[in-house]
């Protein structure tokens, strides 16, 4: 359904340094800048970008939007939270685990920006 995603980055270089350890954690390679300054990552048929606004304004986060990756496990995504957490991201809503009612993985985080992101992997 989707051909990609683009978030907006206030700080390319901050926001890749945290990007390429959350998706490096899921065996993402390394972001790509190109020649605009937005940075792309290529993965399993799928583009993640983050690019500065072209209207000149700042990039802010979607109150209320959340961007979901999926993970292999549950340790792949407590790994996923750890390197977001060293590389310049936040904590946010519940810690990170399994919830017994939704029989799934959750964690979540705040990139630099202040885009909320959630790893994911469904237990059943």
């Amino acid at each position: 359904m989707f051909s990609h995603i683009m978030i907006g980055a206030n700080d390319i270089e901050a926001s890749k340094k945290f990007y390429d350890a959350v998706l490096g954690a899921l065996g993402c390679k390394e972001g790509v800048i190109d020649p605009k300054g937005r940075c792309f990552y290529f993965h399993q048929g799928s583009i993640f970008g983050l690019s500065v606004p072209i209207d000149g304004d700042a990039a802010t986060h979607g109150n209320g939007s959340t961007i979901g990756f999926n993970v292999e496990s549950p340790e792949q995504g407590d790994a996923w939270h750890t390197a977001g957490l060293a590389n310049g991201g936040v904590t946010c809503e519940d810690p990170p685990g399994v919830r017994e009612a939704d029989s799934m993985y959750l964690a979540y985080l705040r990139d630099p920006a202040g885009n909320k992101i959630c790893a994911l992997k469904r237990m059943g």
